[in-house]
């Protein structure tokens, strides 16, 4: 406890020294940004090169300054947040007494850790980086269905599985709709074009190449990278789909984890069939189930994180520009293309909204936990046993949240904010246009 506090004391002082050097940082850096971006702009147009890099440098500079002390405040309220998760899981449980109560104020003070601020008005926080821990998901996907043997709990997660299956055929059969129209549809619907300024035809590519690597107009050089760009789009399809799939079955499988939970936690006074007699045990069970999903889900966290800030970040870009592309295209005249370029903003759109959709069910299931709990006949249990609800109703209501790159936590209510943006910068580049 007293090195708990002396930590608590640093970090109070550290965000005491730092409070106002960061808030003049923050806010200087970030009307320069401001500027910078319009001068890079500027000087771009009237041709000044020399200029607009020094100006984009400059603005580059600036950026990082603030990343900086941004990553450095993610970086201490993540350790915070770490202290409460290690606490629930090591064995309170099998503490006398209460002995278990000083657990309760490490998980609420490190729920409520001290942040880094600017000034005390603006949160320093942005993103820290992990390794991929998919092959360990899947051992313990694989551990849960062999120790799960009473029909009711399977059933609950062969539901569960089955859901995710469908969620995963939805997600190929739209990733790979606008496959078809973009590589197969529209060349088939254009045909061999002929040259300007040759007597040849040739099939137009579905990407710009190169002139002096090759000429794509000629043969076999034409047919050899027309095909060669059709399997890398197959593939990189294939790789969205793949990742599409991966979040759901893992994120799925830990919602099916936690209904059976919810199911434990209505038997735990009565017990049932294939329980432990005690209570005590019963408690034990259920602790340890929670322990198991906290960290399969600190897991899954930790192996889409950043999968799914590329896929966000890309998707949400994707999105503005095929806009503005069917908007074009069907005003000239040209609606294969306008029926294409929309089918490929659908599927992108679906991307973005899978990560949200499976983000979303995991932050409700897991505060579905604490209200299961409340609702039981806690009241019933002797003595200091009812201590073991405040603690999974403390973790349920701090769990962990799926996010793209620690950056944007994935929910519905982010993915209205995508499409916001999207048509925002979609009625820019018409204005501009």
């Amino acid at each position: 406890m007293w090195t708990a506090e002396s930590q608590a004391s640093f970090l109070a002082l550290t965000e005491k020294a730092l409070q106002q050097v960061s808030f003049v940082e923050f806010l200087g850096c970030m009307l320069n940004i401001c500027l910078l971006g319009y001068y890079v702009i500027t000087e771009w147009s009237s041709s000044h090169l020399t200029s607009a890099i020094t100006f984009f440098i400059l603005l580059i500079s600036l950026t990082f300054n603030i990343f900086i002390f941004c990553y450095i405040g993610e970086l201490v309220t993540e350790q915070c947040k770490k202290v409460g998760e290690i606490s629930y899981m090591v064995d309170w449980y099998r503490l006398e007494g209460n002995k278990k109560l000083c657990f309760v104020l490490i998980i609420a003070m490190s729920n409520s850790s001290i942040k880094l601020t600017a000034g005390n008005m603006v949160e320093l926080c942005l993103t820290t980086f992990s390794d991929d821990d998919v092959r360990e998901c899947v051992k313990r996907i694989e551990w849960d269905w062999k120790n799960i043997s009473y029909s009711e709990d399977r059933e609950i997660m062969l539901m569960n599985a089955n859901f995710g299956k469908r969620l995963i055929i939805v997600t190929t059969t739209v990733t790979y709709s606008g496959f078809v129209f973009f590589y197969i549809a529209v060349p088939m619907k254009i045909g061999k074009i002929p040259a300007q300024d040759a007597n040849i035809s040739f099939i137009p590519t579905m990407f710009p190449f190169p002139k002096y690597i090759a000429d794509v107009r000629y043969s076999p050089v034409n047919e050899i990278v027309f095909f060669a760009q059709f399997i890398c789009g197959f593939l990189l399809h294939g790789v969205t789909s793949s990742v599409c799939s991966l979040a759901a079955i893992l994120t799925v499988h830990a919602c099916g984890q936690i209904q059976v939970m919810m199911v434990w936690l209505k038997h735990l006074i009565n017990g049932r069939l294939d329980m432990c007699n005690s209570v005590d045990q019963r408690i034990a069970t259920i602790v340890n189930q929670h322990v198991r999903i906290l960290k399969f889900l600190a897991l899954t966290e930790k192996a889409l994180q950043q999968v799914s800030f590329v896929e966000f970040l890309g998707c949400m870009l994707d999105i503005c520009l095929l806009g503005y592309y069917v908007i074009m295209e069907w005003s000239s005249g040209h609606l294969t293309s306008a029926i294409t370029f929309f089918i490929l903003l659908i599927s992108l759109t679906f991307n973005i909204f899978i990560f949200c959709y499976i983000g979303e069910l995991v932050a409700e299931q897991c505060k579905k936990v604490g209200e299961i709990s409340y609702m039981v006949d806690w009241y019933r249990l002797e003595g200091n046993k009812k201590l073991c609800f405040v603690l999974i109703i403390a973790m349920s209501n701090s769990s962990i949240k799926l996010t793209a790159g620690n950056m944007v936590e994935l929910c519905l209510t982010t993915f209205s904010d995508i499409v916001k943006t999207a048509v925002a910068f979609l009625n820019v580049l018409r204005t501009l246009t």
